[in-house]
């Protein structure tokens, strides 16, 4: 089991855990949210320190660059491409070569740039104990909706993340991966986090349903999305409360 917990930490984070094969490590998707807990407990207890230090516009900058050292930027560039991707005009195949395309255009960058900013003014808002549960939960979170996304989706092309769609429609590891997420959001957020649950819900409905009516299904640059966007607005509804 640890072999397999490494290999989706290689996948998620910039640790060199594993060599596994992408197969391999689709295998084991649904185990996504311990990555998540991971990551949170660790950049939460570093901007949990820095909180009774620094003013908390400078915490909120160091706790999501942190966030995009660990997570190799991997998925924020899939943010990028989906943006591209759905500002071009013409058919599903050219979206889809859009989002393939190695350059990074306008609209990716402009996402990239609002969603940096959004985070570091969201984290701004909260401080202490309070900081470290909201990067906590929305971390998981953020793991747990690429989860449901492959498990509701369909692949728009035969790619990197045709073998996750194809062993998520496995409704037993979904379930899995809900327990794994729905224990530390309902003991450490409690209403809060099952607020934030929700939300990621209809985040993940949402951006599954813009993929499959512009791309005619889901993309790995789409599965990182889900997971940048998910973390921006559980944080937003976090702080919100």
């Amino acid at each position: 089991m640890f072999k397999q917990i490494g290999s989706i930490f290689s996948f998620l984070t910039i640790l060199p855990t594993s060599n596994s094969t992408l197969d391999d490590i689709a295998k084991y998707m649904y185990l996504f949210p311990i990555v998540g807990i991971f990551i949170g407990i660790l950049v939460g207890s570093f901007g949990f320190g820095l909180s009774f230090l620094l003013d908390p516009i400078l915490v909120s900058f160091l706790v999501v660059t942190s966030i995009v050292i660990i997570t190799g930027i991997h998925h924020a560039d899939g943010l990028a491409d989906f943006a591209d991707g759905l500002m071009v005009k013409g058919s599903k195949e050219k979206k889809l070569n859009a989002m393939k395309d190695l350059s990074t255009g306008s609209a990716g960058v402009v996402a990239i740039v609002l969603y940096l900013i959004g985070l570091v003014v969201t984290i701004s808002l909260t401080n202490g104990f309070d900081l470290f549960k909201a990067i906590l939960i929305s971390e998981i979170l953020a793991k747990f909706s690429m989860v449901l996304l492959a498990s509701l989706g369909n692949s728009a092309s035969i790619g990197s993340n045709s073998p996750f769609m194809k062993i998520m429609k496995d409704r037993k590891k979904l379930m899995v991966a809900f327990v794994i997420m729905i224990i530390p959001v309902a003991l450490v957020a409690e209403t809060t986090g099952l607020v934030m649950l929700v939300v990621t819900f209809l985040v993940t409905l949402i951006i599954l349903a813009i993929s499959n009516r512009s791309f005619g299904g889901v993309t790995g640059d789409v599965l990182g999305t889900t997971n940048e966007l998910t973390r921006l607005s559980s944080l937003m509804v976090f702080v919100s409360l």
